[in-house]
């Protein structure tokens, strides 16, 4: 996944994405499924869910920055988040231009204040 822009100097917003996109995708690796999956009182979803959500809403980021058409994600095992949410936090990174990064940034937000 490329950090640089087309002239190949560093591009700072793709670089903190993919930071951000690292930090979260290895936090949620890490944590126990049990954790995931449990829905804290005064919440209505669990981590897992918010996680779920998130990588649905970087696929259609993806897509749009494609050309593509959106596609419903299937419904990963929770122990398979961090991966998905890795690979389409990715496909956002090499694809999307600068609104796309700043929509998948807040996805990630999201993410984190779940955890």
């Amino acid at each position: 996944m490329s950090t640089t822009d087309e002239l190949g100097a560093p591009d700072p917003r793709r670089t903190e994405f993919s930071r951000l996109l690292a930090l979260q995708t290895d936090r949620i690796r890490g944590l126990p499924l049990t954790r995931l999956d449990r829905v804290r009182p005064g919440e209505e979803s669990s981590a897992a869910d918010v996680v779920r959500a998130a990588a649905q809403d970087l696929a259609d980021l993806a897509a749009d920055a494609e050309g593509q058409p959106r596609r419903t994600l299937p419904v990963l095992a929770t122990h398979g988040l961090g991966d998905q949410l890795a690979v389409l936090g990715t496909d956002v990174l090499r694809h999307g231009d600068d609104a796309a990064l700043a929509a998948a940034h807040e996805v990630l937000t999201r993410v984190r204040r779940a955890l």
